[in-house]
């Protein structure tokens, strides 16, 4: 099941990232500025911000094995669709319209998840799924790369991608089962509360919850990393199917990174603690924001030194989401409203955040070039998010010990009423 999840998600996420990898030939073929970029950047962005509430919403309504069939599978039609733009504009069109679909994954996953897993195996849980997810990119992401020796290849990265969602959905058909209890006893299909207003508005009573919606914002590689490609061929000067390469490479590490962060995070916890986590996700901004600043910011751009930094950068990408943020919140609110937390967190508050500010960075790379860029708007922002994280060690393990209590009351009341 895991694998199959896993696949999901990387399809998913490769589909929406296709014209980050490709900007370089969209560019040539329509005459676009970088400014471009940041729009094309933003859809998917919207697109969560919008829809991630509300196919959080249909998925509790009618089971998330079958939408997650029906957003993995079937959407797969408006990718191709995409490839066949005859316009810029056309192309903004179905490139949205395949965007609402593939941006269903991420709060189905996120709401799942915990249901399946107890609280100290979840960073193992987020990571496999993250990690299984970015393996399958390895492949994805060089495979499709090579279509951009073609001034075409756009196009076909477009329809190739799109068969490849169809194929999901198929496998989320046959591998995760419609009624068989999964992991914990859950069935994928169950009914489960759905995303409401009034619970969002009553998370905010929880401070860990308040402290994450302002953090998000500061974690600005959503926005920022798609014009790395571009980099690559703007200020590095490598082809873009080269720079495709290295996204791939980039992927290996965050693959790695995805179930090394996860586990890093549940053995930390166990051993030493909640604010463990918190510790790590402070280390994990500030390395990454270095990481990032060396290989953006120094003036060396041969194979020997952008392949190495460029895996390094993976490496540490994924370890603070797996390991900290994902098990974090699921400690601190009720199961039943881990769905909608995600949702209102990662969809409307990171979602929205991310695509003003996907524009805006194609507006300020345009003024100060792509390096300033990352400097401006992904090194500094993170070193902010580490001092910013300084302020979770006296809320988060108060909130975490208070959600426990809730928990063990209504587990007795529970046995007490059987």
């Amino acid at each position: 099941m895991l694998a199959a999840l896993g696949i999901s998600q990387a399809v998913d996420t490769t589909e929406s990232g296709l014209v980050k990898y490709f900007f370089p030939l969209i560019r040539a073929a329509f005459g676009l500025d970088l400014g471009a970029l940041g729009i094309l950047t933003a859809i998917p962005l919207i697109c969560r911000t919008v829809c991630g509430p509300i196919w959080a919403t249909i998925a509790d309504r009618f089971g998330r094995r079958r939408i997650l069939i029906l957003v993995t599978g079937v959407w797969g039609v408006f990718t191709i669709a995409a490839g066949c733009a005859p316009t810029y504009e056309a192309l903004l069109v179905l490139f949205t319209i395949s965007s609402i679909g593939t941006v269903a994954s991420e709060p189905i996953l996120n709401g799942l998840l915990p249901e399946v897993f107890r609280a100290s195996e979840r960073g193992r849980a987020f990571g496999l799924v993250r990690g299984i997810g970015a393996a399958v990119g390895i492949v994805l992401v060089p495979t499709v790369g090579m279509l951009s020796a073609d001034p075409q290849g756009w196009r076909y990265a477009l329809w190739v991608m799109g068969l490849v969602s169809i194929l999901s959905g198929l496998m989320i058909l046959r591998w995760v089962p419609a009624s068989a209890p999964v992991g914990g006893g859950n069935d994928p299909d169950r009914p489960r509360p759905a995303f409401r207003i009034l619970d969002a508005l009553a998370l905010f009573r929880i401070p860990t919850i308040v402290l994450m919606a302002v953090m998000l914002p500061l974690v600005t590689s959503v926005a920022v990393l798609p014009f790395y490609s571009t980099f690559l061929v703007d200020v590095r000067g490598y082809e873009p199917w080269e720079s495709v390469i290295l996204l791939g490479v980039n992927t290996l590490g965050i693959a790695v990174s995805s179930v090394i962060g996860g586990r890093l995070g549940d053995r930390w916890d166990r051993r030493f603690g909640p604010r463990c986590r918190i510790m790590l996700m402070q280390i994990y901004l500030v390395v990454f924001a270095v990481t990032v600043a060396a290989v953006t910011q120094l003036p060396f751009d041969g194979r020997g030194f952008v392949y190495p930094a460029t895996l390094v950068m993976g490496l540490v990408f994924s370890i603070g989401f797996s390991g900290c943020v994902l098990p974090m919140i699921t400690t601190v609110v009720p199961l039943q409203l881990g769905a909608t937390t995600f949702s209102l967190l990662l969809s409307l508050v990171q979602g929205s955040v991310s695509a003003f500010l996907a524009i805006f960075a194609g507006e300020v790379a345009e003024r100060i070039g792509l390096a300033g860029m990352f400097w401006w708007l992904m090194t500094v922002p993170f070193l902010l998010n580490a001092v910013l994280w300084i302020g979770f060690y006296r809320i988060y393990p108060r909130d975490r010990a208070r959600q426990e209590r809730r928990t063990a009351t209504m587990e007795v009341h529970a046995v007490g009423s059987s």
